[in-house]
């Protein structure tokens, strides 16, 4: 059974690789470092809800939008 981190870090993954950009690129634009973006989508740590915002504007989708992917599949 996935949880609610795992499925968040593979969600994040996903979107960011739907923008085509890398960790080191999400992670610059973003204003954190490209480690923290690593340990995000290997489910090691859980973003703050600023660090969310701030991934989510890099990416150019919604925080909902994310969030909505991991509720459907919890």
């Amino acid at each position: 059974m996935c949880t609610i981190v795992s499925m968040l870090g593979n969600e994040l993954r996903k979107y960011r690789e739907k923008a085509g950009l890398t960790q080191e690129e999400l992670a610059f634009q973003a204003g954190i470092h490209r480690t923290y973006v690593s340990l995000l989508e290997r489910d090691k740590k859980s973003p703050t809800i600023d660090t969310l915002f701030r991934l989510c504007d890099a990416m150019g989708i919604s925080a909902n939008e994310l969030i909505k992917q991991v509720e459907k599949k919890r």
